[in-house]
């Protein structure tokens, strides 16, 4: 089964999170600090980190980028308070992959955490369902050249995305990408050419109706600094300003380079 790691000083909602999971068939561990945590972390590795911001000794921010540097895709979902969208955008920039506003909903958190471990490949007990994530949309008609798809593996150019093994590959070295970077690299290698705005994007990446779509914005952001040769003048995922984002597929073959 599936291992979750909760990090919250608050006692009260840290308890309850941990029995909300465990209901839902995951192995629930708290640590109510950061030294906490990350020794808890290093002990026993989790397969999903919720993570309170406002921590003692070791701040949220600081958690967060010490696990992602010692684990890249460890999913990350942040628990943050209102008021906090500076840190909650700070904290997407860094790594976590979601978040849930304080007061929350216990089985919304539950069905956010349950969604990360699928698309990591967790285990996540029999209380999980299939049918709670979105289903995938068609790919676009005439196929997905020039990205291509190869017994589950998708191309374009020098970048192949394994969905099997969960894995990205740009010019022979492995990109360490997030759960939420290799879904949306996914999701955009699977509609090339297409422009979607941001709200389509976190109904089709992240499965939400509605949300802060900042988060989007700063995904993207993080994407482009690992599949474009130069991200502050992207040639493969590009901004179509006033609607939305775009991937432009590599014309030919891997190293060639995409077009202007």
């Amino acid at each position: 089964m599936a291992r979750v790691l909760v990090i919250d000083d608050d006692v009260t909602v840290a308890q309850v999170v941990v029995a909300y999971l465990e209901r839902a068939g995951v192995v629930a561990e708290h640590a109510a600090d950061g030294p906490a945590a990350l020794a808890a972390a290093a002990a026993n590795a989790p397969d999903a980190v919720v993570l309170d911001l406002m921590l003692p000794g070791i701040d949220g921010l600081e958690v967060c980028r010490r696990l992602r540097s010692a684990r890249a895709d460890l999913p990350v979902l942040m628990l943050t308070a209102r008021g906090e969208e500076e840190d909650r955008v700070l904290g997407l920039q860094i790594g976590a992959d979601d978040y849930v506003v304080k007061p929350f909903s216990p089985r919304e958190l539950v069905l956010r955490v349950q969604s990360l471990l699928r698309r990591a490949g967790a285990a996540v007990g029999p209380a999980a369902s299939a049918s709670e994530e979105p289903a995938a949309a068609p790919p676009p008609a005439g196929g997905l050249a020039p990205a291509q798809r190869a017994a589950g593996a998708l191309y374009d150019g020098d970048l192949r995305l394994d969905p099997a093994a969960h894995r990205v590959v740009r010019s022979g070295t492995e990109l360490q990408l997030t759960v939420r970077e290799f879904e949306l690299l996914r999701w955009f290698l699977t509609h090339p050419g297409q422009v979607h705005d941001r709200e389509s994007l976190m109904r089709g990446v992240w499965g939400w109706e509605y949300g802060d779509q900042s988060t989007v914005t700063v995904h993207v952001r993080r994407l482009r600094e690992k599949v474009e040769a130069d991200p502050s003048r992207p040639t493969r995922l590009v901004t179509v300003f006033g609607v939305g984002y775009r991937w432009d597929p590599t014309p030919s073959g891997p190293g060639s380079g995409v077009g202007a």
